[in-house]
């Protein structure tokens, strides 16, 4: 789960990271009332969960008030990769003599933590990366033992410090570390960390995205995922409030499937039919019908699907069952859209009899079930 960049600072502000002095506006008049109390010159920054807002011209200087006025108007009515701007950050703005980049990531080839580094911040990583490779300074931290002291000095130093910066830029990397534990991050960042005019160290701006699977520590924050502002689209919403797994693609082919690996493999041989998947929708073992009737409402909401495919290979999960759920969402929603069915396992017979009587029919071979489906979508639904 992705933090605003509001949010983010202010954690970084609680653990002893300098950031600029800033606050939040939900409207031009606060932003007039937080500028006459920041004095300009002004940064305001459009707090929306999507990376490459200054690309997109949602960072903006302002040397006056009534500069500060006209950029929060703008910004307040901007669109960013198709998230409207509901609030704005107002910080002061920084003497930069030095762009820097620190940041912490989970590295899975090596079960550990690793902190990544540059002398040059202010773009993406990757492009860091590609551009200038040599300025890459990679360290694996071991979550046993964590990011130490002399650690971060070690870093620091690659990065051309010493003395007093060195110290002072070692424990900001230190206290990120920490952050980076006690809220679950799969990904912190300070980008870019900024050495200013007076040769201090500023987190100019910040990134934190929070590993959902524990955001169950996180109470404050999960809240978010059934709000308005959450960057996950409704049908990901409403499959976490009904313990469903789900993923948007970007196809026209619904699929629901049990099993994660059934789903992947459903995916797989519908494109290897040439078709594509609008979804991947895994309602696990034992499912019962409730979950089905759930699942098959949350993937037709999505205009793109054109046709549904159910797959189920039924072990602990009850082919009857799976026929119940199905004839429970069409009876509270009215179902237009075509489905193809392949049910095999356990209940097989009575699951199969249940959809026949009402006229679905439903078929044994995932390879056939996968080629019709295809068929139908090409024909756009019909």
């Amino acid at each position: 789960m992705k933090l605003f960049e509001y949010e983010a600072k202010n954690i970084l502000s609680a653990y002893g990271i300098p950031t600029p002095k800033g606050e939040l506006a939900t409207s031009v008049d606060q932003a007039r009332k937080i500028a006459e109390k920041l004095r300009p010159p002004l940064v305001v920054k459009a707090q929306v969960l999507v990376a490459g807002r200054g690309k997109a011209g949602g960072i903006l200087f302002a040397d006056s008030l009534a500069k500060v006025k006209k950029v929060a108007e703008k910004l307040l009515k901007m669109e960013i990769k198709g998230i409207p701007v509901k609030s704005i950050w107002i910080e002061e703005k920084i003497e930069i003599k030095k762009e820097l980049y620190f940041g912490i990531t989970t590295d899975r080839l090596n079960k550990s933590y690793v902190a990544i580094a540059s002398s040059i911040g202010g773009m993406d990583i990757e492009e860091i990366a590609e551009k200038h490779p040599e300025k890459i300074i990679k360290f694996l931290i071991n979550p046993k033992m964590g990011l130490r002291s002399f650690h971060a000095r070690q870093i620091a130093r690659k990065m051309g410090y010493e003395g007093s910066q060195l110290n002072a830029i070692g424990k900001i990397f230190e206290r990120l570390y920490k952050i980076n534990i006690d809220y679950d991050a799969e990904l912190i960042e300070m980008n870019p960390i900024v050495e200013t005019a007076e040769g201090k160290f500023v987190a100019a701006d910040a990134r934190i995205i929070i590993d959902d699977n524990a955001l169950f520590r996180h109470p404050q924050y999960k809240k978010r995922f059934f709000e308005s502002e959450s960057e996950l689209f409704p049908q990901e919403i409403e499959a976490m409030k009904n313990n469903l797994a789900y993923v948007k693609l970007e196809g026209n082919i619904g699929v629901i499937g049990n099993g994660a690996g059934l789903v992947m493999a459903t995916l797989d041989t519908i494109q290897l039919y040439g078709g594509k998947p609008a979804n991947f929708l895994d309602v696990g073992g034992g499912a019962s019908a409730e979950k089905i009737a759930a699942a098959l409402k949350i993937v037709l909401s999505d205009p793109d699907v054109k046709t549904l495919f159910i797959n189920i290979l039924g072990g602990i999960t009850r082919c009857d069952e799976v026929a119940k759920g199905i004839l429970e969402a069409k009876k509270k929603i009215e179902v237009t859209k075509p489905m193809v069915i392949r049910l095999v396992g356990t209940n097989e017979e009575e699951g199969k009899r249940i959809l026949t009587e009402v006229g679905i029919p439903v078929l044994d071979s995932m390879e056939e079930a996968a080629e019709k489906v295809v068929e139908i979508s090409r024909k756009g639904g019909l």
